[in-house]
């Protein structure tokens, strides 16, 4: 079988549900990593430093073959224990260990906390009983931060509301732009045992997730920042820029998204969602060339954002950035 087929999953992966007999925790936080071992300590802590004990909790770490470090040897010295450790027996990819990560768990509510991501105290608790109080709820978010590898403060998301509840107008707004980073979403189990697991692409894999669960289900939302989502070069996103594939993704991900909408409200969504990330790669290719001095992949996302949808801000953020790559050819 060809391995990227192997790797990307062309439909949603099963979630097996669990035997009737199993034990079942509150919480299963699952944390997949892969080559974020000095990043990872600091994610652990920060479950650790609000553990609700066994019976509540399942923490467990699970490991696509890491190459960077003694990932099971980092999880017995900080968890003395408590957090359990799986290793895949080859690098199976994002998807896949995402797919392993959710099957092993065994609690009712899920919560995805990649390995370079932490959370601050106060996210379990508060989490749990929003999603108590709102059992309809399919999953459940919070605000967060970007931080950068050194943990400092990049930025705040523009929050996404300010009442603690059922979010409004979900789909239509998650269905138009990605408003969400994975360590913000708790998710229940039988929410992905109906829907399936990540599939189709390796950039926005979380996106389409969150459109599909909004189609099915009401989100509830507290307007807390409770999550750190961590931007550096070396994650997933960053390689996909460099190639181009994140736009490719982001395309595909969009004709899947927009199924989820009535026949007479799919090109609007489309062409919404298009511009949206034109805007969005545009500004990024900025950043990319003055923070990262990446010319090369600068240009390519200046280019891609304008094939993917052609407005006056992405028009104008590309000429700038072609301007300046002149005029330096120019002064040399």
């Amino acid at each position: 079988m060809d391995n990227t087929i192997q790797r990307t999953p062309s439909s949603p992966p099963v979630i097996a549900a669990l035997p009737a007999q199993t034990h079942r925790p509150k919480w299963s936080v699952m944390i997949p990593v892969y080559n974020c071992y000095n990043c990872l300590e600091q994610n652990l802590l920060s479950v650790l430093e609000q553990d609700l004990g066994e019976e509540q909790m399942q923490i467990e770490v699970v490991d696509d073959a890491s190459t960077d470090g003694d990932v099971k040897a980092l999880v017995n010295r900080i968890g003395k224990g408590r957090i359990g450790y799986f290793r895949q027996t080859e690098n199976k990819g994002s998807l896949r260990n995402f797919e392993t990560a959710i099957n092993r768990s065994k609690g009712h509510l899920i919560h995805l906390l990649h390995g370079d991501d932490y959370v601050v105290n106060g996210f379990y608790k508060k989490l749990g009983q929003l999603m108590d109080d709102f059992p309809e709820a399919g999953a459940a978010i919070t605000e967060y931060q970007y931080v950068d590898a050194d943990s400092n403060k990049i930025w705040d998301n523009r929050p996404i509301g300010n009442q603690r509840g059922i979010l409004a107008n979900w789909l239509d707004r998650i269905g138009r732009n990605q408003l969400l980073q994975v360590p913000a979403v708790v998710v229940r189990r039988s929410t992905y045992e109906a829907l399936g697991g990540f599939y189709a692409v390796h950039y926005g894999e979380d996106w389409e997730m969150w459109v599909r669960i909004a189609a099915n289900y009401p989100v509830a939302y507290l307007p807390e920042v409770l999550a750190r989502y961590r931007v550096h070069p070396f994650n997933v996103s960053y390689h996909s820029m460099r190639s181009g594939q994140n736009i490719r993704d982001i395309e595909k991900v969009i004709r899947l998204n927009v199924k989820h909408f009535p026949l007479e409200k799919r090109k609007q969504v489309s062409n919404l969602a298009r511009r949206n990330f034109s805007v969005y790669y545009a500004n990024f290719a900025h950043k990319i060339y003055h923070d990262y001095h990446q010319q090369r992949v600068a240009l390519i996302q200046a280019n891609g954002a304008l094939r993917l949808h052609l407005n006056k801000t992405s028009l104008k953020q590309a000429l700038k950035m072609y301007a300046k790559i002149i005029l330096r050819y120019k002064r040399r």
